[in-house]
């Protein structure tokens, strides 16, 4: 389909992402919820790597139709129609998700809107599933790379409120609705996948 959104950086960071992602999605693991799918490039990718579980991408209206365009190319019968997910207007999806896979969103994100995301986690989640969060953190306050520092930089000049965060923020977070750290895992280009796991449900 000619004119598809594509972004140069998702192409790089598939097979890596991928590589994490096969240890933490079993064979179990029935629907996965994306949220912020950019291009769309990623679900396709990933939707067929995981035949056995239905993808559900989402982001803001803008995307939906760029991501639909390689849904529909794609014609993937586990791969979903991506839908509207706007942190502070829509709630997730009603359904029961196994997984929530989110790349580079929370430096795009207001710190606000990151800590509502994460409500919304604990809220719709069950004992076991999982959260894998990828992009650049700050780790003890500190920006991990000076690449990264100049893209904290870039960042805040179109949106001061958007920009890296740091992984204690966003940990302590997690902790305090009732998710544990699996794994932080470094990853190429300065970046890290965290990996959570819902605890039993103190409701």
């Amino acid at each position: 389909m000619a004119n598809k959104p594509f972004s140069p950086s998702s192409e790089r960071n598939k097979e890596a992402i991928l590589e994490v992602l096969s240890g933490v999605i079993s064979l179990s693991d029935r629907r996965i919820l994306e949220i912020g799918s950019g291009t769309g490039q990623h679900a396709v990718f990933f939707a067929k790597h995981f035949p056995h579980a239905e993808w559900y991408p989402t982001d803001v209206t803008a995307n939906l139709k760029g991501i639909n365009q390689w849904v529909e190319e794609a014609g993937l019968f586990n791969l979903q129609k991506a839908q509207r997910m706007e942190v502070g207007k829509d709630e997730l999806p009603k359904l029961k998700f196994d997984v929530i896979f989110t790349a580079n969103t929370f430096h795009i994100m207001h710190w606000k809107e990151c800590k509502s995301l994460i409500k919304m986690f604990a809220g719709r989640l069950r004992e076991d599933s999982r959260v894998v969060i990828y992009g650049p953190f700050k780790i003890d306050g500190k920006f991990t790379s000076e690449s990264n520092e100049a893209f904290d930089q870039e960042l805040k000049m179109s949106d001061p409120m958007s920009g890296i965060r740091s992984f204690e923020d966003v940990n302590n977070n997690m902790i305090k609705v009732g998710f544990e750290l699996v794994n932080n895992v470094s990853m190429p280009a300065n970046n890290q996948m965290l990996i959570y796991r819902r605890l039993k449900f103190q409701g």
